[in-house]
C-alpha cells in the first residue's frame, strides 16, 4: 500500500512539503492512547534489545539526526516503532537553514540529496521540548545531535556548541557531536586531531555524565578514522556515530540530469551502504570492545541490521529508508530482526 501511494502521489510532492504531511501522521501515531496500541503492533521480539551506554533500548534501530529536527515527533516516532531517535542537528542559536529548495529525491538509487543547513529551533526552544516529552515518555532513548551555529565564526565554536551542551544534557539520554555535515561552511574541519580534541574535551566535560559521541563523515580516510578513534579512548567518550552523508556521487544510478539539477548537499540512502561498512569496520578495529559504535549510512533490511551488528556495531540507525518504505519500516526491521539467530557477535 505505501509503496503505491509513494509512487503516485508522494513522490509528485516537494519533498520537504511531503515530510510536513508525513509528520502530521507521525503526531496522530503519538496522541496517548493510539501510541500504546500501535507501539504494541511495531514492537520487536525480545532479542532486538540491548543495554549500551547505560541506556536501555527497546530496538536496536533507531532514526537518524535530519528526520525530527525540532523534536515534535518523539511519541509517535517510538509508537511506531524506533527504540531510539536523534535529535537535530541542533544549534545554540535558531536558524532557517539554507534556501528552498534544499531536499532532493534520486528515487532510482533509492537516496535524498540534502542541503537544509541545520534548520532548527534553537537548543534553549527545544530544550523545553524535552523537558515536556520526557514527562510522558521514559521509555524512547532520545539522543540529541549538536552542531555549529551557522553565523558563529569556527574560532567561537567549542564555546558556540558548550551552550548547546549546557542546555540540552539535562534532557538528552546522550549527546552526538556532528562536525561532519558538509552543509555549514567550515563543520568539516573541525574533524581534525587539532581541532577535534579540545572540542570534544570540553563538550565530555560540560556534559554532566551524559555519554557523548562524535559523527564523522564517510570521506575520512583509514589513518583519518584512526585519529578520531585515539582521541575518543583518549577522552574516555561513549564512542562514534558512523556516518554522516556523503558529498560524492559516484556510482550513482540516476541520471546525470537528475543529480545536476538536485546540486549541492550530502547524500543518503542505498548509495552509501558499502562505505559505511567499511568504516564501521574500521571503527571496531581502532576503538576496540568497550566503545559505542552507532552504523548509519544504506540500512534498509533486517539483513543489513544482522550485518551491521555482526561487523561490531552496538546500534543502527536509518533515514532514507523510513522515507523510501513507509511508516512500518521500523515494524519490519524490528520483526525480522527479532528472529534472527545470527544477531549476536562474539
Amino acid at each position: 500500500m505505501y509503496s503505491f501511494v509513494f509512487r503516485h502521489f508522494l513522490s509528485k510532492l516537494d519533498p520537504e512539503i511531503a515530510h510536513s504531511l508525513a509528520f502530521v501522521l507521525i503526531r496522530i501515531f503519538g496522541l496517548p492512547i493510539l501510541s500504546r496500541i500501535t507501539r504494541r503492533a511495531t514492537n520487536g521480539k525480545s532479542r532486538i534489545r540491548a543495554s549500551i551506554m547505560g541506556l536501555d533500548f527497546e530496538s536496536r534501530l533507531g532514526l537518524a539526526a535530519g528526520f525530527d529536527k525540532k523534536a515534535k515527533g518523539l511519541n509517535g516516532l517510538w509508537a511506531l516503532g524506533f527504540g531510539h531517535v536523534e535529535v537535530g542537528t541542533i544549534t545554540a542559536l535558531p536558524q532557517e537553514g539554507n534556501p528552498k529548495p534544499r531536499l532532493f529525491r534520486l528515487i532510482e538509487d533509492r537516496a535524498l540529496i540534502n542541503r537544509m543547513g541545520f534548520n532548527n529551533p534553537g537548543a534553549a526552544k527545544t530544550a523545553k521540548r524535552l523537558e515536556k516529552f520526557r514527562k510522558r515518555n521514559r521509555k524512547l532513548v532520545v539522543g540529541v545531535n549538536i552542531g555549529k551555529s551557522r553565523i558563529v565564526p569556527i574560532e567561537q565554536a567549542i564555546d558556540d556548541y558548550l551552550e548547546s551542551t549546557r542546555l540540552l544534557s539535562p534532557f538528552a539520554d546522550y549527546l552526538v557531536v556532528n562536525v561532519s555535515s558538509p552543509n555549514t561552511p567550515g563543520l568539516r574541519g573541525l574533524q581534525e586531531a587539532s581541532s577535534l580534541r579540545p572540542l570534544l574535551s570540553a563538550i565530555s566535560k560540560a556534559a554532566n555524565d551524559v555519554p557523548v559521541l562524535v559523527k564523522i563523515a564517510p570521506e575520512l580516510d583509514k589513518s583519518e578514522i584512526e585519529a578520531v578513534s585515539k582521541i575518543v579512548v583518549d577522552l574516555d567518550l561513549a564512542g562514534v556515530v558512523a556516518t554522516n552523508t556523503t558529498i560524492s556521487r559516484a556510482g550513482l544510478a540516476s541520471s546525470p540530469e537528475q543529480i545536476h539539477r538536485a546540486g549541492e548537499g550530502g547524500l543518503s540512502g542505498f548509495p552509501l551502504q558499502t562505505r559505511s561498512l567499511e568504516v564501521l569496520k574500521i571503527l571496531r578495529g581502532a576503538l576496540g570492545a568497550n566503545r559505542c559504535i552507532i552504523s548509519v549510512g544504506g540500512i534498509e533490511t533486517p539483513a543489513d541490521v544482522v550485518s551491521r551488528i555482526s561487523s561490531g556495531a552496538d546500534l543502527v540507525q536509518g533515514y532514507t529508508a523510513f522515507i523510501y518504505r513507509g511508516p512500518l519500516w521500523a515494524r519490519e526491521i524490528n520483526r525480522g530482526v527479532g528472529s534472527n539467530l545470527e544477531i549476536d557477535r562474539a
